[in-house]
């Protein structure tokens, strides 16, 4: 059997399995982060995780399928070695900046979050001062 095959199968198999656990592995850690930047929106988090991990999978299995040709024939072990390494490292790679990006994303919305959250205050105010420390009533309107 032509080596460049075996190459084929053997990263294949390797780069699906790391897709796969990464993704489930994401998307378990990832589900209590969502539900802190939704506000505590279990429904919402569970649907926006699962819209993560499906673009995760398009994305990451996509780049496998179309990085799997290789330029150069493998003739022997030490090139199946090396053909794998190289593939199987741009697949990580791609991988943890697909993370780092989910993340980023992420703990932008979260922040937003919290500053809104920071801006509002706990209890509705009762009244006002006047600028010389004088308290007054609250108006009639309010």
């Amino acid at each position: 059997m032509d080596l460049t095959v075996v190459a084929y199968v053997v990263y294949l198999l390797i780069s699906i399995g790391l897709t796969v656990w990464v993704a489930r592995t994401l998307s378990r850690a990832g589900r209590i982060f969502l539900s802190d930047v939704l506000h505590g929106n279990e429904k919402l988090a569970d649907a926006v995780n699962h819209l993560l991990v499906v673009g995760f999978y398009l994305v990451n299995l996509g780049f496998v399928t179309l990085y799997l040709r290789s330029a150069d024939a493998v003739d022997d072990a030490r090139g199946l070695v090396e053909t794998l390494s190289v593939k199987l490292g741009v697949v990580l790679l791609v991988l943890g900046v697909l993370h780092l990006g989910n993340v980023y994303v992420l703990n932008k919305i979260r922040r937003r979050g919290l500053m809104e959250r920071e801006q509002v205050p706990p209890v509705a105010p009762t009244g006002w001062t006047k600028p010389g420390g004088e308290a007054c009533a609250p108006s009639a309107g309010a």
